[in-house]
């Protein structure tokens, strides 16, 4: 059965929800659906009261790591973290309480082409069950290509069947940001859900555009419970008027 994920972004030291296509590295142009007074640690404290497992926290762009840290101590070994993870930094994350690090932009070279061996080094060095690969991407005329540094530039690695097969040998789970939907709330990628749930043989974890508690559903239909779903702007945790976190966390305690 499709779970909900909770999740804590991070942006500037701020617990925010931006539309993700709109993240660039000067900030220009940034569009911001919320901005929390409260500090990460608050939402994490309310995830572990209610029990919620394999949220994750994510670091977009830099002076997140202490806010990061804060929500990894409030719940110590029940969220992920991803953001500027590489090989020198993954274990000191886990260290900090993460149950899980996430990585995306440092399996790539800086003009996007894939490189499997660094990935190698990053499981030999934490274990491929501590590990979540990120493979948020954009959409093309036939499939999805992963995105890298803040979802603003493409990659050589297709989201395809081949590349689930291969890189599920190598990780725990997947995490998918669909970023063309990411913060809009105009529905989820139905076409994205259903072939994550038709390929991927691990637990994997869908974001971007949910816009209704009945998303859940579509989800779990589309994907036959294979696909966790992701909540971010939307929830009225973070000032959206379409969907009741309460009721989220009375869809998960139903299974």
């Amino acid at each position: 059965m499709t779970k909900f994920r909770p999740c804590i972004d991070l942006h500037n030291g701020r617990v925010k929800q931006i539309v993700g296509g709109s993240l660039s590295k000067d900030g220009q142009g940034l569009e911001t659906n919320f901005e929390s007074d409260l500090p990460a640690g608050y939402y994490a404290n309310i995830y572990r009261e209610d029990n919620l497992q394999g949220g994750h926290v994510i670091k977009l762009g830099g002076g997140n790591d202490a806010a990061a840290r804060q929500a990894l101590a409030a719940y110590p070994g029940g969220l992920q973290v991803g953001g500027g993870i590489n090989l020198e930094n993954a274990s000191e994350w886990l260290r900090a309480g993460a149950s899980h690090v996430i990585v995306t932009s440092w399996l790539f070279d800086s003009k996007g082409a894939f490189l499997p061996d660094r990935l190698d080094q990053l499981v030999a060095e934490v274990g491929k069950e501590r590990l979540v690969i990120d493979l948020s991407c954009r959409g093309e005329a036939d499939g999805w290509v992963v995105a890298m540094n803040r979802w603003q530039n493409t990659t050589d690695l297709f989201v395809d069947a081949a590349t689930i097969a291969d890189l599920a040998d190598c990780c725990a789970e997947f995490l998918v940001h669909a970023a063309d939907m990411e913060g809009k709330c105009e529905g989820v990628d139905e076409r994205l859900v259903e072939f994550l749930g038709s390929h991927c043989p691990i637990p994997v974890t869908y974001a971007g555009g949910a816009r209704s508690f009945e998303d859940l559903a579509t989800v779990d239909r589309l994907s036959e419970g294979k696909v966790d779903l992701t909540i971010g702007s939307a929830l009225d945790l973070f000032g959206g008027m379409q969907i009741q976190y309460s009721d989220c966390v009375a869809w998960n305690q139903q299974s």
